[in-house]
């Protein structure tokens, strides 16, 4: 059987090597269009961008790793088309890669609303060439704005503060992350941000960017060395598009990570992939997931019985602030706090809850490891919200 994994990310690293662990001697080809090897992203907006870090320690494998293993590795090479029917992967540069299964990892890029007029002139923060120009940018930078309040755009703020720059946050809810974690929780990030010297300016709508300046609804002009947007990505769904393939918010994919033909999958950011706990697609971007289902793909593709119903997680560091969120909360669910939130310094040591109709929907720990597994597992019960938040009942005690 040979096998086609088309996108250089993460996901298509972790497939190829799960398929070739899992005992595939068929060909195997990874195409992408970065001329790079495979990279994980976290660390653009961690380590790299903090000048702590560089792009060779996000390499998911070296590149010795794809010759002994017997992988065709293909980048700085964009797919031109998806022949489903012909099981032929077209590339732009006269390519033409036949197989009997492929699997869509094309990821995801910034999304540029079209509301916001000149958005593409920003800098951005997606990719490695993206941290090399923003890291530059920076070192000659006395100022930034940053366009959006997600985890993304707190992550460089928290980085242009760490290298000294005057930071501006413009977000359009009340406070960061609203959405995702209600307006307590996100009234604590945003104090962790003005603690540490970052300007917030909250329900503001921004009408247009440029590459130094951001015009706010009222018409006032923010202006700075730099401008960074950072308001969410857009799944890169044209060539399954092209191909026939169903769409929906990413390639829309059964549990199995089959999309609507049979002989092609789809995983990572691109993908809306059928949640058994949940009972919907849902499209996750983030590094667990691409772990998980680039190595879970490969054993659906040797025969294994495998499906989606993990819960989702990330983590993010920020100033002296680590945590960890496992599964999929909402800003209107309630909120439960284990322990004190700190005063902003983002030192404190506490473990956050949010319930749906007295379910456990999701659980974060900030500066207290080794939980993980306990939050996990409390994820989708109803849990006595007293306990929860009772720092004297042991979390395998909740379960």
């Amino acid at each position: 059987m040979d096998i086609v994994i088309i996108g250089g990310g993460l996901a298509a690293a972790k497939a190829a090597a799960a398929l070739r662990e899992n005992g595939h001697d068929g060909a195997l080809t990874i195409i992408g269009d970065e001329d790079r090897l495979p990279y994980e992203r976290p660390p653009l907006s961690k380590d790299v961008l903090l000048g702590e870090g560089t792009l060779d320690d996000a390499v998911v494998q070296p590149q010795e790793w794809y010759a002994e293993h017997d992988v065709r590795l293909v980048t700085g090479t964009e797919v031109e088309r998806l022949d489903v029917e012909g099981h032929r992967v077209h590339l732009a540069d006269g390519q033409v890669v036949p197989f009997d299964k492929a699997v869509i990892a094309t990821g995801a890029r910034p999304a540029v609303p079209d509301a916001i007029a000149g958005g593409a002139d920003a800098f951005f923060l997606r990719n490695a060439a993206d941290v090399e120009r923003l890291s530059a940018a920076f070192a000659d930078a006395s100022s930034v704005v940053v366009v959006g309040g997600g985890w993304i755009g707190l992550e460089v703020a928290a980085a242009a503060r760490h290298h000294d720059l005057e930071t501006t946050v413009v977000l359009r809810d009340d406070v960061p992350l609203e959405k995702v974690m209600g307006e307590r929780i996100g009234g604590y990030f945003a104090s962790l941000h003005t603690s540490h010297g970052v300007t917030l300016r909250s329900g503001e709508r921004v009408d247009a960017v440029t590459a130094r300046t951001v015009k706010l609804g009222g018409g006032e002009v923010l202006e700075a060395d730099v401008v960074v947007l950072a308001v969410g990505a857009t799944p890169n769904v044209e060539l399954a598009q092209e191909a026939g393939l169903l769409v929906d918010d990413g390639i829309v994919t059964d549990e199995h990570f089959a999309t609507s033909h049979p002989d092609v999958y789809a995983i990572g950011d691109v993908a809306a992939t059928l949640h058994l706990g949940r009972g919907h697609a849902v499209r996750v971007e983030h590094w667990d997931d691409a772990v998980r289902q680039g190595e879970a793909v490969a054993q659906v593709l040797l025969g294994q019985d495998v499906a989606y119903d993990w819960e989702p997680y990330f983590f993010t560091d920020q100033y002296d602030l680590g945590m960890e969120y496992v599964g999929h909360g909402s800003g209107d669910d309630d909120v439960v706090v284990r322990g004190e939130l700190d005063d902003g310094s983002g030192e404190g040591e506490f473990i956050v809850f949010w319930l749906h109709d007295g379910v456990v929907s999701a659980a974060m720990n900030v500066n207290i490891w080794d939980v993980q597994n306990d939050l996990r597992a409390l994820v989708g019960r109803e849990v006595d919200p007293d306990r929860l938040a009772d720092p004297a009942v042991e979390l395998s005690d909740l379960a």
